[in-house]
């Protein structure tokens, strides 16, 4: 199995979330990938997959993925049936976190139990 062959979940993943200037090479049974993340939490669902397929520490891999835009960790589009407590544990894997969602939002937002579909809400830094 080739390494390119090895991680090509995260070349998919890459795709999937538009990673601009994307670059792609095999050298001596390294891969080297590098791009820019739009995000910080993209950067780090690409170094998760990394480390799913490579494990803790890969050798046979080498990524340089900038981000774009880290003046906050993501930006969520609200999906009908979505809380911010639900919002908070997908992102902060702890739902109690949902106020810090509120307060980055309050421009958009007056009550953290009122949200809508297509919103687009700022996911502060943890």
């Amino acid at each position: 199995m080739s390494v390119k062959a090895k991680y090509q979940g995260v070349l998919n993943l890459g795709e999937q979330l538009g990673i601009k200037n994307g670059d792609i090479t095999e050298d001596g049974g390294v891969l080297k990938i590098k791009g820019e993340a739009n995000t910080p939490y993209e950067k780090d669902l690409l170094w998760d997959k990394i480390k799913e397929l490579g494990g803790e520490s890969p050798s046979d891999i080498k990524a340089n993925i900038s981000v774009s835009d880290s003046s906050v960790y993501h930006r969520h589009t609200v999906k009908s049936g979505e809380s911010l407590s639900k919002i908070a544990k997908h992102y902060y894997g702890d739902a109690m976190k949902y106020q810090q969602i509120f307060s980055a939002n309050t421009n958009i937002l007056s009550n953290p139990d009122v949200i809508q579909p297509d919103q687009v809400l700022v996911i502060p830094n943890p």
